[in-house]
């Protein structure tokens, strides 16, 4: 058995039944023991998430946080994971994908809370905080060991799988096959001018952005994950308004194929069981809710009240998952890209190529420009998460540190040169070895997260938290009264 072959099955092994009915458990858990609060007041973390807490202690605005966290978030399970959710279970995927990310919305409430409430202040000065330590002072010492497990797989998840080599795949596979399709232009002997010219300068825009820490990478977050989630939504806002007839039928096949009605007798059960495997797998990994990841951003946030940085964590899956991804793969039903003989990437640029009367390469174009924004956020965030982890696996090793960026940016380098099926599967496995004591400490610090919020709310109502949102509306009004 090959080493990719291990892996493979590994990662079936760690993304099985167990795991999937362990991360939906906790995140039903989570919502009844906060009476569902984080999916109530939805209006309001967005409302929290543009107005940014004043006097808070952290490195970087909650916006900041939440951008960071976006940008690892939306990325290309976005556009190729649902379509791939479709054509493995067909529509009825995107209704379970969803049902998973209403869930998966207390699940990032609660490591919010978590991260502000346990993070720590470093000797000089700037926050760490994440699973890692709510893990360690949330459980108590003995539980240290679990800490370390969590930091070493996402050291590994984030330098050699999920955050570099497949990101920078997309990107330069997106670009290439829009420029130079056949890369029929050779250089070095095998890889085309478009490949390796593109690769070149990504690592050097990658190399510019991570070097400033988090301050930096939330600048450049601030401007891109806004930027890229309006051009991506605008986009298939169009497809939809111009395709709504299809729209009855469209939301007829994901019902119907959610519940395996559209199986031939005998075989419903199999269908729907195959729905539910393909939608719950790619919202997981869409939105990340539960893995852990999302968390080291959010203890980063200027904020003085755990509560509500977790409400703006939350708004997270429901931008990724409720918003992103429902219109993805309702572009694809109501196009019928899904009954094309098609997989991946491809299934996503037909609904863009044909959704709309405009040339097939313009589809191609915004979709090519929205993976790579998407894919080049990804590395941004992703390299945040990956450094917390190696900075608490290591005990701040500086040194240690320097050489663990380095290889972070080699990965990135050699992305679009290696075949990435292994690659894949070895992030999978990671993102899963991550999951797993992510959630033991979810579980066992659910109490915790209802407290707190019972405790919010009771001073909210009572008036001695004043969240500040009166008075920024009042300093608006009299900006535009001048």
């Amino acid at each position: 058995m090959s080493i990719g072959e291990i892996i493979s099955t590994l990662d079936g092994w760690v993304w099985g039944i167990v795991m999937m009915v362990l991360i939906i458990a906790v995140g039903i858990v989570l919502s009844t023991k906060t009476k569902f609060h984080a999916q109530k007041h939805i209006p309001l973390s967005l409302k929290y998430a543009v107005n940014n807490e004043d006097g808070g202690e952290g490195d970087v605005s909650s916006f900041g946080a939440l951008t960071t966290a976006l940008a690892a978030t939306v990325g290309t399970g976005n556009i190729v994971g649902v379509a791939t959710a479709i054509m493995g279970g067909g529509p009825g995927a995107l209704f379970w994908m969803e049902f998973a990310a209403f869930f998966g919305i207390a699940t990032k409430y609660a490591e919010g809370v978590l991260a502000v409430k346990y993070r720590q202040v470093k000797p000089d000065g700037s926050i760490l905080g994440g699973p890692f330590y709510y893990i360690e002072k949330g459980m108590g010492e003995s539980w240290k060991w679990l800490a370390k497990m969590f930091a070493l797989f996402g050291s590994l998840a984030g330098a050699l799988g999920i955050g570099t080599s497949t990101q920078m795949n997309g990107i330069v596979g997106a670009i290439v096959r829009v420029v130079d399709p056949d890369e029929s232009h050779i250089m070095f002997g095998s890889y085309s001018y478009a490949r390796v010219i593109t690769t070149v300068v990504i690592t050097i825009a990658v190399i510019l952005v991570i070097i400033g820490g988090i301050e930096r990478i939330a600048q450049v977050t601030e401007r891109i994950v806004p930027a890229m989630m309006v051009l991506y939504v605008v986009s298939a806002l169009l497809i939809f308004f111009y395709n709504i007839g299809q729209l009855p039928h469209a939301i007829v096949e994901v019902f119907a194929g959610a519940f395996g009605a559209r199986a031939v007798a005998g075989g419903a059960f199999g269908a729907m069981w195959l729905a539910m495997q393909k939608g719950v797998a790619r919202g997981i990994f869409s939105n990340e809710a539960g893995l852990g990841s999302a968390p080291i951003a959010a203890a980063a946030a200027q904020t003085k009240e755990c509560v509500r940085q977790g409400m703006v964590s939350s708004t997270g899956t429901f931008l990724d998952t409720i918003v992103i991804c429902t219109m993805t793969g309702l572009c694809i039903v109501m196009t019928g890209a899904h009954e094309q003989g098609l997989e991946g990437v491809l299934v996503t640029i037909y609904s863009f190529s044909n959704g709309l009367p405009w040339p097939d390469i313009v589809g191609a174009l915004i979709l090519a420009l929205s993976l790579g924004l998407f894919a080049f956020s990804t590395i941004l965030g992703w390299d945040y998460y990956a450094e917390r982890c190696f900075d608490y696996l290591t005990n701040g090793n500086q040194a240690a540190l320097k050489v663990y960026r380095w290889v972070y940016v080699a990965a990135v380098a050699i992305g679009p040169f290696v075949a990435l099926n292994t690659l894949w599967d070895f992030a999978d496995l990671m993102n899963g070895l991550m999951a797993f004591p992510n959630v033991i400490a979810l579980f066992a610090l659910s109490g915790v997260v209802a407290k707190e919020t019972k405790d919010f709310w009771d001073r909210k109502v009572s008036g001695e938290y004043d969240d500040g949102l009166a008075a920024a509306k009042a300093a608006k009004q009299a900006a535009k009264n001048r």
